[in-house]
């Protein structure tokens, strides 16, 4: 499946992700799913939109190792 690539179509996937899921979305998740590789980048922007997320740092583990990792939560839409 060939998703956009812009950043204004990302942001629409992880808004569209957040809404859907309202425990949130690590890092991780936004590169594996919805194919956006810069999600801090995207996330400012949202939040520069007016969108009401926070972030709550956490650990994630990979084959190579221990990552402290974001997980994004949207409060309001």
């Amino acid at each position: 499946m060939n998703l956009p690539v812009d950043s204004k179509s990302q942001c629409k996937r992880i808004m569209e992700y957040l809404r859907a899921h309202p425990s949130g979305m690590t890092t991780l998740e936004c590169v594996k799913e919805l194919d956006v590789l810069r999600p801090g980048a995207r996330i400012c922007e949202l939040r520069q939109e007016g969108h009401n997320i926070i972030t709550h740092w956490t650990v994630a583990h990979t084959p190579l190792g221990r990552h402290k990792i974001a997980r994004y939560v949207l409060l309001s839409s």
